[in-house]
C-alpha cells in the first residue's frame, strides 16, 4: 500500500523529471518515483541505517546533512527537489528552502501540522505536548526542531516571496478541503520562487 503523500507527489511530479529528495529516508518515496514515473531521482540522508535500504531498494543516495551540503549542486540542476516531513527537522528552514530554490526548478514540501485539533485538544485538556498518529514523539525524543501550523508555513512563504503553486492538506490517508488549519494533520506544498 503506497502513502497517500507519496502518491500524492507523484501525480505532481512530470515523467521523466531529475529529481533530489533531501532527508530520503528509506528511499521508497524515490523507487516510487523511479518505478512509476521513470524519473532520474537521488536522495540524500543522513542516517546511515536509512542508505543502506535505498541501496537495498536500488535508488542512488548520498550521504550527507542537508542543513549544509546543497552547496555542491548548481542552479536548477534538479526539476524538482522534494523535502517530504523532513523541512522541520532541519537548522535553518530559510538557508536550506532558498538552496533548495536554487538547485531545484519547483520544491515540494511535506510537512505535518503542529496544530492540528487533535494536538490542539491534548495541549488543553492534558496540559502536555501533544503525541498523535502524525506526531508519535514524546517531547524528549522527537526529531523535530520546528514546530509549525500550516497557517505558520504559508505565512512564511509570503514574506520570503515564495510563491505557492498548489497546496494539498492530508489526514487519516484522506484529502481534507475543510478548515485544513484544524482537521489535517499534514500540508504539502508545491514552491517556486515569486
Amino acid at each position: 500500500m503506497i502513502r497517500l503523500d507519496y502518491e500524492i507527489i507523484a501525480d505532481i511530479i512530470e515523467p521523466g523529471a531529475k529529481v533530489l529528495d533531501l532527508g530520503c529516508g528509506d528511499g521508497e518515496l524515490l523507487s516510487l518515483l523511479k518505478m512509476k514515473k521513470n524519473c532520474r531521482a537521488t536522495g540524500i540522508e543522513i542516517a546511515a541505517e536509512q542508505i543502506f535500504k535505498c541501496i537495498e531498494r536500488g535508488v542512488s543516495v548520498a550521504q550527507g546533512n542537508i542543513d549544509s551540503d546543497l552547496d555542491v549542486y548548481e542552479d536548477k540542476r534538479f526539476d524538482y527537489v522534494i523535502l517530504n516531513e523532513s523541512l522541520q527537522q532541519v537548522v535553518n528552514i530559510e538557508k536550506v528552502l532558498n538552496a533548495a530554490l536554487r538547485v531545484g526548478k519547483k520544491v515540494v514540501v511535506g510537512i505535518p501540522n503542529f496544530c492540528h485539533f487533535r494536538a490542539r485538544l491534548q495541549i488543553f485538556f492534558l496540559g502536555k505536548v501533544p503525541v498523535t498518529k502524525s506526531l508519535p514523539y514524546k517531547w524528549y525524543n522527537t526529531p523535530n526542531l520546528r514546530f509549525l501550523s500550516l497557517d505558520d508555513f504559508r505565512e512564511f512563504c509570503s514574506e520570503k516571496n515564495i510563491s505557492i503553486e498548489k497546496a494539498c492538506y492530508l489526514a487519516a490517508g484522506k484529502k481534507v478541503s475543510v478548515l485544513p488549519d484544524l482537521f489535517a494533520d499534514s500540508g504539502l506544498f508545491v514552491l517556486h520562487h515569486a
